[in-house]
């Protein structure tokens, strides 16, 4: 049989029975669909660009302030240290977890258990608030003497309490994901370490976690922007992050709802950012291979576009 274009003239009348013609298949119910979606983000549009209250002015005038950009640098800030420290210990509570040892790996259990089951909101008051359960540190040998001693509430402060909330909280999520990562490794492969005699930490750190990292770099991308975004949960001890620098400016001049869109659009900005950055990293490390799932502007208009799943039509 032959295929032709559905602008191809049918055949005449005697002509070759087994030709058809591709008919592309209609799809009203989607195009119903996008019309609702299109006239319900135009109304939204006309809604926020007429209502006066939005005063996109201030919005205007308070959107690169210098106080909201030393809040939106503290945020970057928090973000990047927290994930160092909850990629780090990610890793260790991982390789703890799958130790041979039952004592490491139940600590390690008990470490994710605790951090993962209780609100990240309730140990940043916890940390802030350290000084209330050990008003000093001290350091020295075990049950001997004390070399140095030190307030808590010097050490701990605001900042390094924010550090310790979301590093230790993002440590027991990254655990699970660095875990995830050593058992999509073949079995088979770790055994052949072994067999060459390679030492359990050589084989770690030289077969199993290279070949892991294509199972923990996606999720690993979204526990960053979870973890900026959660750096909105510090203004609760008074660090002036991006959300506190908002809230001190509309206590004063008490426009609530354009300084909080300042914040959103702020948030916005850098976790599309890091979003396309977290896109790029996934390709290049996956090679640029055949199987990569299509952008959302191709699969929108694929999913739209009438001949998406063409339809034959026999002819007589």
């Amino acid at each position: 049989m032959r295929a032709r274009h559905p602008s191809a003239t049918p055949p005449a009348s005697g002509g070759d029975a087994d030709d058809i013609v591709v008919v592309p298949l209609r799809r009203p119910g989607r195009w119903i669909a996008a019309a609702i979606v299109v006239v319900l983000l135009a109304l939204l549009a006309h809604s926020m660009a007429t209502n006066p209250r939005f005063a996109w002015p201030v919005v205007g005038d308070y959107f690169t302030s210098r106080a909201v950009l030393i809040g939106l640098a503290r945020t970057v800030e928090l973000t990047i240290v927290a994930m160092l420290v909850g990629i780090t210990l990610g890793v260790v509570i991982a390789v703890m977890r799958q130790s041979g040892n039952p004592l490491l790996s139940l600590a390690a259990a008990v470490y994710i258990g605790i951090f993962r089951g209780t609100p990240l909101l309730v140990q940043l008051l916890f940390w802030f608030n350290f000084a209330a359960l050990y008003p000093t540190l001290s350091l020295g040998i075990p049950f001997g003497p004390t070399l140095v001693t030190g307030s808590v509430n010097d050490l701990i402060t605001p900042f390094a309490a924010a550090i310790l909330g979301l590093g230790l909280n993002e440590g027991a999520y990254m655990a699970e994901i660095v875990r995830a990562g050593i058992l999509s490794v073949n079995e088979g492969e770790i055994e052949a370490a072994y067999a060459l005699g390679l030492r359990r930490s050589t084989t770690m750190r030289r077969i199993v976690l290279p070949q892991a990292l294509r199972v923990i770099i996606p999720p690993t991308g979204n526990e960053v922007i979870t973890t900026l975004k959660n750096t909105s949960l510090v203004s609760v001890i008074s660090l002036p992050e991006l959300l506190y620098s908002t809230q001190l400016i509309y206590s004063k001049n008490f426009q609530v709802i354009p300084l909080l869109i300042v914040a959103s659009l702020w948030y916005l900005i850098v976790t599309t950012a890091l979003t396309v950055g977290q896109h790029y990293l996934e390709r290049r490390r996956d090679g640029g291979g055949a199987g990569r799932v299509p952008g959302l502007w191709h699969r929108l208009v694929r999913a739209l576009a009438f001949g998406h799943a063409p339809r034959a039509a026999a002819q007589g």
